[in-house]
């Protein structure tokens, strides 16, 4: 059993990797798409939003679709449909195809990052201690890949199609061929936040659900906006503009990478907040920087404290109602998409009738109100009456068998 959870672990972590690559060759890739299709400027955030609304649509699909087939199984499909409508959204040459393109995007990548984070959880209890972080870790890892990718061939001058086309070729088959090895770890029952048959109790999942909100505002902050404020209030390059967001995923990789370690030494309580704070002082540093590379500073740290908190919010739910973690792991994954689409026209209207700077200052209070509501990342008081983790204790439902 040993072996097939290493094997499921590896085989999830590239499905993570592979998302990230793809995720990355889509946003970075906009102003292309915009320009391909023609696409006017106020018919653009009609299709932007319609992407994260039919994830939402598709991850509480995915909660029904579980309770027939093994979130496996959904994974190990979902994730070549979404490559296949990249390179859809490369291909067409007609407004209409595009947006049959993303719509089908966002309701496959909506069942997709339902069905990785269902799997990340379920193992997760399985191993008994933190591994979360590190999927998280390959999807950073995979967004810088695909923003590489995509630079080459906004550099290079290549059409969309032909950009895409390589990535899809030789990631498709290799997530079929992973997907052999995903594992589907059977839940663990009893838990305070479920009610009887097993459900979840919305009111007990809601403070994750906020969590995860005010994280991705943070995040669609930083994607949509860190290379305009740059650019526009700290007067930088166009160049140097493009450097925030890279930093900014460097950083969550490395966080992502570490944040296992600190969730196993100190508890995810404790990783929670001091992400919750650091994160905060990053969007401090940008509301108040001088100039361009004291900006970039504050990026770079907001990245560092921003990372963890996402992924504990999964292990988070998956703790709360470990018997019915696939149906709070769909629900929960919704609010990714809401942050999201609150998160961009929220600071960007901010930023048009106040200023950017003064902007920069709602995500930073939102990231701080997560404090209120890190006592949820808490497993039971029956082996944490302290409120952290034991030094090299099982964090999750089971015990540590050692992995």
């Amino acid at each position: 059993m040993t072996e097939v959870l290493r094997r499921g672990r590896a085989s999830l972590a590239f499905a993570f990797l592979v998302q990230g690559v793809t995720f990355a060759l889509l946003v970075t890739r906009i102003p292309a798409i915009q320009d391909r299709y023609g696409i006017s400027d106020g018919l653009l955030p009609v299709f932007l939003a319609a992407v994260p609304i039919l994830a939402g649509v598709g991850s509480l699909g995915t909660e029904r679709l579980v309770k027939k087939v093994p979130p496996s199984a959904v994974l190990r499909w979902s994730q070549p449909a979404v490559l296949l409508a990249l390179l859809g959204v490369g291909a067409g040459d007609a407004m209409w195809h595009v947006a049959v393109a993303l719509g089908a995007f966002g309701l496959a990548v909506g069942a997709l990052d339902a069905a990785m984070n269902m799997l990340g959880v379920s193992l997760q209890q399985a191993y008994g201690r933190s591994i979360m972080l590190g999927f998280h870790a390959a999807y950073s890892l995979g967004g810088i890949v695909g923003a590489s990718l995509a630079w080459a061939g906004a550099h290079w001058d290549l059409s969309l199609f032909v950009s895409y086309l390589p990535a899809v070729a030789v990631l498709l088959p290799a997530a079929l061929i992973g997907s052999r090895w995903y594992v589907d770890a059977a839940p663990v029952k009893g838990a305070s936040g479920e009610r009887e048959g097993g459900g979840v109790v919305f009111k007990l999942l809601l403070p994750l659900c906020l969590v995860m909100t005010f994280a991705y505002i943070g995040d669609s902050t930083v994607s949509n906006w860190s290379a305009k404020y740059l650019q526009d209030v700290l007067g930088s390059s166009e160049e140097v503009s493009t450097v925030p967001y890279n930093v900014y995923m460097v950083m969550t990789l490395v966080g992502r990478g570490l944040g296992d370690v600190g969730v196993r030494r100190f508890g995810a309580v404790a990783v929670v907040r001091g992400g919750s704070v650091v994160a905060a002082l990053g969007f401090a540093v940008v509301a108040v920087a001088p100039g361009a590379w004291t900006g970039i500073a504050g990026f770079t740290v907001l990245g560092l404290g921003l990372c963890v908190i996402v992924p504990q919010t999964f292990a988070a739910a998956g703790k709360l109602f470990p018997g019915a973690s696939d149906a709070a792991v769909a629900r929960l994954n919704v609010f990714n998409y809401v942050g999201f689409l609150i998160g961009s026209p929220l600071v960007g209207g901010l930023g048009d009738v106040w200023n950017y700077r003064g902007a920069m200052v709602v995500p930073l209070v939102l990231v701080l109100l997560t404090l209120l509501y890190a006592r949820s990342f808490a497993p039971g008081p029956d082996r944490y009456g302290d409120g952290h983790e034991w030094p090299r204790a099982a964090d999750v439902g089971r015990g540590s068998n050692g992995l």
